[in-house]
This record gives C-alpha cells, sequence and structure tokens, in this order.
C-alpha cells in the first residue's frame, strides 16, 4: 500500500508530506484547489513523462518521494529481475532539476523510468475521469479477463511457443521464397561457384607467391651478391679464410712468447669457426638459388589468375575470397536441397502447431470459467446503481488465428434497459453508463487482490442521490480488500471513508500554494456540511453529515 507521499517544489505545492492508510480514503476539496495536482505527482514519482515547467521555484530540485509498504512477497521475482533489492519499505523517488534533467530512483538505486513504470504499475492502479473509456479496448478487456483468471504462467509459457511459431513460419516463407527464385539466380550462383572451384584456392597461398616472386624477380643480382661474398670469403691471396688461419697460426707462436696473449688466439679461433659456418651456409644459398624461367612465368601467371578473381568479386584480400567461395557453396548447396530443407520446416511447424493449439485452448478454458463468475459479480454490483435491468456479459469466441496472446477474442457486452439484449459496449453504453460499469469491474476485480493500491480520480462525476451512497457503499467494501484513494465532490461517497483528507488551496503569502491534511471527526462533519449545502454550513447540513457519518 502506500504509505507516505512526499511532495517538494512541484506545481503549486511547495513543500508536503502526507501519509494514507490502508482501506478507504477519501480526498476532498475545491475545483482547481490541487487534486490533480496530487495525482500528477504521484504519476511522477512512479515514471510518468512530466512537463519540465512543473517546478514551483524555477531555481530549485523538483523531488517527489512515495513509500510504499509490501505486503507479500508477489513482486519480489519483478524486483529481482530489475537488480533491485527487495525489501517490505519501498521508495520510489523521483527528481527533476532546474536544468530540467530528471532522475528516478527505487529504493536508491538509479533506474529508467520504463522500469519504474513497470513497476509503480503493480503496485498502483490510477483511475482517472477518462480511463473509463478504456472499457471499450480490446486489449484492455483481455488484459483485464488475465488477471483475473491469473493466466501469468499459462501465458507465458504459450507467448515462448508462439515466438517459436512465428520463427518457424518467417523459417518457411523464406525458403519458399527462395524456391521459387528464377532459376537463373541459382545458375549464376553456380557459375560464380565453379570459377572459384576450378581455381583451386588454398588457404595462405598468395601471400607465399608475392613472397617467392619477389625472390625470383631479383634472382640474378642475388647470384651475383652470393658469388661475390664467397669469392671474398674463401678465394685468392687475400681470402678473408685463408687469412684468419695465418693470424690465427701466428697468434698461436706469440702465446707461447707472452703468456697473457693466450686469449686473443683462443678469440680468433672462436671467429675462424664462425667464419667458416658463414662461407657454408653463403656456398649452400649459391648453389640454392637457381633462375628458373618457366617457374617464374608459372608463379606470375597464378598470381595474376589470383588477384583478377579478387577484383572480379570485388574482395579486399585473399581471405575475403575464399570466405566468398565458402559462402556461395552454403548458398548452391541451400538452394539445391531446398525440397528437403522445406520439408523439415513444414514438419516442426505443424508440432509447433499442435503444442499452440493445446496451450491455447488451455488460456480458453480458464477465461471462459473466469469470465462466467466476473460476469455474474459485475451484475450484481451494477444493478445497484440505478441500473436495476442491467446485463453484462464477457464473450470469449476462440478464432482459427493465433494472435501474441491466445486465439481468442474478447467483448465486453452491456445493455442497461430492460429487455434489450446485451451488446458491444463501444456500441451501446454512455458516459455514465460507462463509468458506473468501470467501478462494478473495478470492485469485482478487487475480490481477485490483483493491485495493493486503487486510485479513483472523480469516478462518481454526474451521479447523486442513492445512486451515490450506493457508490460509497462498494468503495467501503473495496477498501476490505486493497488500500482505496478515491478524489470525489460527493458527501455520500466521502462519508463511507475511513479515512478523510481535505486539499485547499493557500491565498496568505506571494504566490498561491496547495496544501492537504487529515481531517479529524469534527473536521469531517464541517466539510461534508459544506459539501451538502454548496459551502454554506447550515445546522440542516451538519446534523445532516452526522448522520450520514454515522450511517
Amino acid at each position: 500500500m502506500l504509505k507516505q507521499l512526499q511532495i517538494s517544489n512541484y506545481a503549486l505545492i511547495e513543500q508536503i508530506e502526507i501519509s494514507f492508510n490502508q482501506g478507504f480514503n477519501v480526498i476532498t476539496g475545491e475545483t482547481g484547489a490541487g487534486k490533480s495536482i496530487l495525482l500528477g505527482a504521484l504519476g511522477f514519482a512512479l515514471g510518468d513523462r512530466a512537463d519540465t515547467n512543473i517546478l514551483y521555484d524555477k531555481e530549485k530540485k523538483c523531488i517527489v518521494e512515495a513509500r510504499f509498504v509490501l505486503e507479500s512477497n508477489d513482486l519480489q521475482n519483478l524486483f529481482e529481475q530489475n537488480d533491485l533489492d527487495f525489501d517490505r519499505e519501498c521508495i520510489f523517488r523521483r527528481e527533476l532539476s532546474p536544468q530540467k534533467k530528471s532522475r528516478a530512483f527505487i529504493n536508491d538505486t538509479p533506474v529508467s523510468l520504463q522500469t519504474m513504470k513497470e513497476v509503480g504499475n503493480q503496485l498502483v492502479d490510477i483511475h482517472s475521469q477518462h480511463d473509463s473509456l478504456l472499457l471499450t479496448d480490446a486489449d484492455f478487456q483481455l488484459k483485464l479477463l488475465d488477471e483475473i483468471a491469473q493466466n501469468g504462467a499459462e501465458l507465458a509459457d504459450y507467448q515462448k511457443e508462439y515466438a517459436n511459431y512465428n520463427a518457424f513460419k518467417r523459417k518457411l516463407h523464406d525458403l519458399k521464397e527462395m524456391a521459387t527464385k528464377n532459376t537463373a539466380e541459382n545458375d549464376y550462383l553456380k557459375f560464380q561457384l565453379d570459377e572459384l572451384e576450378k581455381a583451386d584456392l588454398k588457404e595462405g597461398e598468395y601471400a607465399d607467391i608475392e613472397q617467392t616472386l619477389g625472390v625470383m624477380e631479383n634472382a640474378e643480382e642475388i647470384k651475383t651478391l652470393l658469388v661475390t661474398a664467397n669469392g671474398l670469403m674463401q678465394e685468392g691471396e687475400t681470402a678473408i679464410l685463408g687469412q684468419f688461419s695465418e693470424l690465427a697460426s701466428a697468434l698461436s707462436r706469440l702465446k707461447h712468447l707472452l703468456p697473457d696473449s693466450e686469449d686473443l688466439a683462443e678469440r680468433i679461433e672462436n671467429l675462424k669457426v664462425e667464419l667458416k659456418d658463414i662461407a657454408y651456409d653463403l656456398r649452400r644459398k649459391e648453389d640454392e638459388t637457381q633462375f628458373d624461367e618457366g617457374q617464374l612465368q608459372s608463379l606470375q601467371e597464378r598470381y595474376d589468375l589470383l588477384s583478377r578473381l579478387m577484383m572480379k568479386h570485388r574482395v579486399k584480400d585473399f581471405d575475403e575470397l575464399i570466405t566468398l567461395r565458402d559462402g556461395l557453396k552454403d548458398k548452391v548447396n541451400a538452394f539445391e536441397n531446398i525440397d528437403e530443407a522445406i520439408g523439415k520446416v513444414e514438419k516442426e511447424l505443424k508440432a509447433c502447431e499442435k503444442q499452440l493449439s493445446s496451450l491455447a485452448k488451455a488460456l480458453h478454458d480458464k477465461r471462459c470459467q473466469a469470465a462466467t463468475a466476473f460476469s455474474e459479480k459485475v451484475v450484481a454490483l451494477v444493478r445497484q446503481l440505478a441500473m436495476p435491468y442491467a446485463q453484462f456479459q464477457v464473450g470469449v469466441e476462440s478464432q482459427e488465428t493465433f494472435g501474441s496472446k491466445g486465439s481468442d477474442a474478447i467483448r465486453f457486452l452491456f445493455s442497461a434497459n430492460k429487455g434489450v439484449a446485451p451488446d458491444d459496449i463501444r456500441r451501446v453504453a454512455s458516459g455514465g453508463e460507462l463509468s458506473r460499469l468501470m467501478l462494478s469491474i473495478k470492485s469485482a476485480v478487487s475480490d481477485y487482490n490483483y493491485i495493493p493500491t486503487l486510485i479513483f480520480d472523480e469516478i462518481d462525476t454526474g451521479v447523486s442521490g442513492e445512486v451515490a451512497a450506493k457508490i460509497g457503499g462498494i468503495m467501503r467494501h473495496m477498501g476490505n480488500t486493497l488500500q482505496l484513494i478515491s478524489i470525489t465532490h460527493l458527501p455520500q461517497v466521502a462519508s463511507q471513508a475511513e479515512w478523510h483528507y481535505f486539499i485547499y488551496k493557500d491565498n496568505e503569502g506571494e504566490r498561491t500554494q496547495s496544501h492537504i491534511r487529515q481531517l479529524d471527526i469534527n473536521e469531517r462533519i464541517n466539510e461534508i456540511a459544506k459539501m451538502l449545502s454548496n459551502d454554506q454550513v447550515t445546522p440542516e447540513a451538519l446534523r445532516a453529515a452526522e448522520v450520514l457519518l454515522k450511517g
């Protein structure tokens, strides 16, 4: 239930803090005193988008905080799905800065407005004066019936299978579309694939050919340089290896004459060994380096072929050409095996349809059962509201096609007059009848504990006398199962509430402000007397107010 509402710097409200109670709460006050502002602030705290001009003081931040007491664990999963701490006391806080920046929090955790609204919708149902038109909306009717039937688990199972069903339908459509495409397109794909497969592409070969061609194109210069290097190392009187041998021999003799020169002889000997290894490798590379005109031409032709294929297919490198070939192969194979693929998906779709039909039937049966009991409750309530011959039925008609919420079409059928068969409420219900019907429906739904807090914004507009008293009685009964907060102008309704709040304007300061306070018993008598006598508190009005409150 809504425990407390704190509003700061919102519209005509500079600062308000008000606590609400379980049961039936009523709010009264003059027209324009700020009742709609109060609901607007609560909606703002629950994630509604707000006019950026709501700031009472343009230089200060607006803060609206709504505190709730969660009396069951029904919402724990929803909180956990949104990474929110779950506690018995839940705090929604919304802020709007002078720079028009909005922030939202649930239990001090920053959240998106979508999350705030999703969670808030499970805590409070705010019914404004124009929401009775929702009764004519098919989606609202179906949602309401599913709430009554408690179809949450069944609907989740159905929608999961419905997603599979649509996936199979899309897949089958794509395959059949592929099968009916022009054969020339497949022939063209096969031509492209044949050309690439004849090229016998191998991973990494393009880079290897580039490297080999680079060597072969410079083979003569490489050979010349190797011959020169070998000559310097081993040939002629000035060959490096020969001179190193003489140097090693001289240092070997020197070490006998000069003992501390022994390490020089060893170092020269080590260099001599390394130079012999280098000379061997140079000779080997000279022998291996051969200029083969035929091999060069063959590699050049292969390189040109691969380059042309990459250019033709507009790929940036050889790896993409390989990927293109593999993709073409998959497409051609898929086209050639299309009939087998279609048959497989058709079989899967048929099995899915069978399962979906079974789940839709389960939903239909529960809806029909709930519709009968619900219709009887609504009729009993609405006949109390000056419509003694009213009839109300929830029609549940199974359709041949599947929808996102089953295969049922829901219609609310209504008749206010004796001897007139119920018809679609969009055609037969007036505005006043819709309001009374919506009240009866909300009252009937309240027995299913569908939401902790229900708020009515002048749902009783346009009625008076005995009907108003009946509405008050219905609302008092609703307060036995949920927290009901009703904004009203009717003394018959206000007198039935357990808790009475009065909202008013204060024009004492430089700017008008809205305030609200809870009334004690004497203040209630006085306020209801004013409502009975158009603000003129007479002794007769006071006595009538006392009678209403005692009743």
